[in-house]
């Protein structure tokens, strides 16, 4: 029942018209969902392992960017909600800047994220501008470099446990964790059908440290001379996960 309530409250939230969702109406359904009354029954009731398990643990991977991603429940095209276990490994890859295909929204449910955003400005940082595309649902990622580019900080914000945000799809940021965190994640409709992804130039140096190269084509999004697979987490542990998200919500 857990499940079924779950789909309803994302299609109650979102709605059913043509038109497409807006950040805040996902930021709303995807705070309620993380409450703990709400996504500790869920995680639990997931973790039994009966209930679609084999299409949800298809679409979930180790993340080039250092998080497990966990779907959840998949309700393409309309929606799909996953979960991030960011491991907060020292050294781990930080996210290039990027957008989205989609409206998205995340709520932190344990631990801590850093988000930036940026827009273009000709005062801005230097960066090489890409254009990923993905070569259908849980595909692998294809990047074609579009030129140079400038992009201007516009802010930074920290959210905790309790905190939720959303992004309209062509919104430029990054997002990182320097500590063990959990987020939950929702996409919503598809309204492009690339995104783009930004690496700041050789050379600049942040509050965080050194910025990879630009031109090291390998620093962006996991892409190498053969891009590696998104391979799918063992079952065993898409459940484990999925319970230890539930005893650590008290479920």
């Amino acid at each position: 029942m857990q499940v079924e309530e779950a789909r309803r409250r994302l299609v109650d939230g979102l709605g059913a018209g043509p038109e497409p969702p807006s950040p805040e109406s996902a930021r709303q359904a995807i705070a309620q969902l993380a409450h703990p009354g709400t996504l500790g029954p869920l995680a639990r009731r997931l973790a039994v392992g009966d209930l679609e398990l084999a299409e949800c643990v298809r679409l979930s991977y180790r993340h080039v960017l250092g998080f497990d991603k966990l779907v959840l429940l998949s309700g393409a095209p309309r929606f799909m909600l996953r979960v991030h276990f960011w491991h907060g490994t020292a050294g781990a890859v930080s996210e290039d800047i990027h957008n989205h295909r989609c409206a998205i929204a995340s709520a932190v449910v344990r631990g801590r994220v850093r988000m930036e955003c940026y827009e273009p400005a000709a005062d801005g940082v230097p960066a090489v501008a890409y254009r990923e595309t993905i070569d259908g649902p849980g595909g692998a990622w294809q990047l074609r470099r579009v030129g140079d580019a400038r992009l201007r900080l516009l802010h930074t914000e920290q959210y905790g446990a309790g905190r939720s945000y959303g992004l309209a799809a062509r919104t430029l940021h990054r997002v990182e964790s320097v500590e063990p965190t959990v987020t939950l994640f929702l996409e919503t409709a598809p309204q492009r059908s690339m995104t783009d992804v930004y690496v700041r130039s050789r050379g600049r140096v942040t509050d965080r440290g050194p910025v990879r190269p630009a031109g090291d084509v390998s620093a962006v999004r996991g892409e190498r001379a053969h891009p590696p697979p998104k391979t799918p987490l063992p079952p065993a542990v898409y459940l484990a996960e999925l319970d230890s998200l539930a005893r650590s919500l008290g479920y």
